[in-house]
């Protein structure tokens, strides 16, 4: 995965509590065998309505996506967060990321960011009236500010998930940091134990 220090851009409104993965990227979609190509289908059910957020070009290309609370619940389906990406959001910002959906996107490279209630509503007031609103997240101080707003607000995020950010790395990343130790502990193993190797 990429690493991630800051994004900055404008942002989407989705104006919408309790958006399921089902309504993020329907099941029709997961019969996919590769990642790639996902975004076609995000949010489709929704993008047949020509007034559908995504729909208006004020808010094509915006990087960020500013959505209600409880965004992601539902099934567990990673499908939810590389549609997300494939279609170009590099982060979500909501009062609250269903928590499987929140750990997939870590995993993955697509930032969330849960701010507080008020923070929240007051963003999505102003990407709403202001498509060319720029926020600007940090990953390393974890905060979301609107400079044109005066705002400034903290997100959390773990410093194990933000140092897997700022360093781009994603779990097989993480594995293979310590891939002069696995070697290690290979070689010394009895030559009768199972290998990850190959014949020896």
């Amino acid at each position: 995965m990429e690493a991630v220090r800051t994004i900055t851009g404008r942002a989407a409104p989705l104006d919408r509590a309790d958006v399921d993965t089902d309504q993020i990227i329907p099941s029709r979609w997961l019969k996919r065998v590769e990642r790639a190509g996902f975004g076609e289908g995000l949010f489709s059910e929704w993008r047949t309505d020509p007034g559908f957020v995504l729909n208006q070009p004020q808010f094509a290309g915006a990087p960020i996506l500013v959505t209600g609370p409880n965004f992601g619940c539902g099934s567990s389906r990673e499908h939810a967060v590389w549609a997300l990406m494939d279609y170009g959001f590099r982060a979500v910002v909501s009062p609250r990321l269903a928590d499987i959906f929140r750990t997939n996107c870590t995993k993955s490279g697509l930032l969330p960011v849960e701010v507080d209630a008020v923070t929240g509503a007051r963003l999505m007031h102003a990407v709403a009236a202001d498509p060319d609103l720029i926020l600007t997240i940090d990953v390393e101080t974890g905060a979301v500010a609107a400079p044109s707003l005066g705002l400034t607000a903290s997100f959390p995020l773990d410093e194990h998930t933000r140092r897997r950010f700022l360093e781009g790395l994603d779990d097989i990343g993480m594995t293979l940091r310590q891939e002069d130790a696995i070697r290690a502990y290979e070689a010394d193993r009895a030559a009768w134990l199972p290998v990850t190797t190959g014949p020896r």
